[in-house]
């Protein structure tokens, strides 16, 4: 397109290389370089938003995005068949680690889809079908670890602590989401009167973005929504920082634990109604 002078005008790559002819000092020059980009309408939010999270990516390690070992969810390889299945029915996960005597006998990786022998009513060797365990230091850093599972395919992977033990999991899924923010999948709330769910152990797993008003009318709260409009931003103003997964808060008569969270936001919230005298005493 050519402008009122008649001189063509500068296609979208040349103005943003233009913008960043001069080379940045550090990181703080290039992330202003690219707000700028931004609010010139070279960069959309979306895509600003996805370099950011890549440049945070770098400085963040597995620690900081893995499930702890505490909200792990495991198969026993001893338990009957019959459990395995109902267990890995009610979690609705595609991958399991699965263990001997307790969570630091990882013995290998069961994918959910190969139950489908087993539901077809075939002969099912449960170890057999075990694939191998990957191993991970709670050290390695996110895009070092993102580069290792587009090598390996691999989608898992056990964290462990420096003296050998299980810390937790970290999965593709978990280290993606820091770059372009939370992934939904077929598991994952997926209805407005989902927001607020029940699980097979008696709590509630709650979405960040439900409004307190709901909130309030679903656990029978009067939870003030004039300094924040959903349970994640109330969890937020009470903790003084967004918070990391597993970091909890006693508000009134609930314990409000998160869930899943990334670098910029919470996603799931979990739920739980403790004794009069426990709230009392905030443990």
């Amino acid at each position: 397109m050519d402008s009122p002078s008649g001189k063509p005008q500068p296609s979208l790559i040349e103005r943003f290389s233009a913008l960043l002819s001069r080379e940045p000092e550090d990181r703080e020059e290039l992330l202003a370089l690219l707000h700028s980009a931004f609010e010139r309408n070279l960069l959309d939010a979306d895509a600003l938003s996805i370099i950011e999270g890549a440049l945070e990516m770098s400085d963040l390690q597995v620690r900081d995005v893995m499930v702890p070992r505490a909200q792990m969810d495991v198969i026993r390889v001893e338990d009957p068949m019959d459990k395995i299945a109902d267990f890995v029915i009610d979690t609705a996960h595609s991958r399991f680690p699965a263990v001997g005597e307790n969570k630091d006998d990882v013995i290998g990786i069961l994918l959910a889809k190969d139950l489908l022998r087993f539901f077809a009513g075939r002969e099912f060797d449960l170890r057999g079908m075990l694939r191998p365990a990957v191993f991970v230091p709670e050290s390695k850093r996110l895009n070092v670890l993102l580069r290792e599972f587009r090598v390996s395919r691999n989608h898992m992977a056990i964290v462990v602590d420096e003296y050998g033990g299980v810390a937790g999991l970290v999965t593709i899924e978990d280290v993606l989401e820091q770059i372009v923010g939370d992934i939904e999948d077929e598991y994952d709330f997926d209805e407005v009167g989902d927001a607020i769910r029940l699980d097979q152990y008696g709590h509630y797993r709650v979405k960040a973005t439900t409004e307190v008003d709901a909130f309030n009318a679903a656990f029978a709260t009067d939870f003030s929504d004039d300094d924040a409009d959903t349970i994640g931003g109330l969890v937020i103003r009470e903790l003084g920082h967004l918070p990391k997964r597993g970091e909890s808060v006693v508000l009134g008569d609930l314990r409000i634990q998160v869930l899943r969270a990334d670098s910029r936001r919470i996603h799931t919230l979990l739920v739980d109604r403790i004794p009069a005298i426990s709230a009392a005493n905030g443990s």
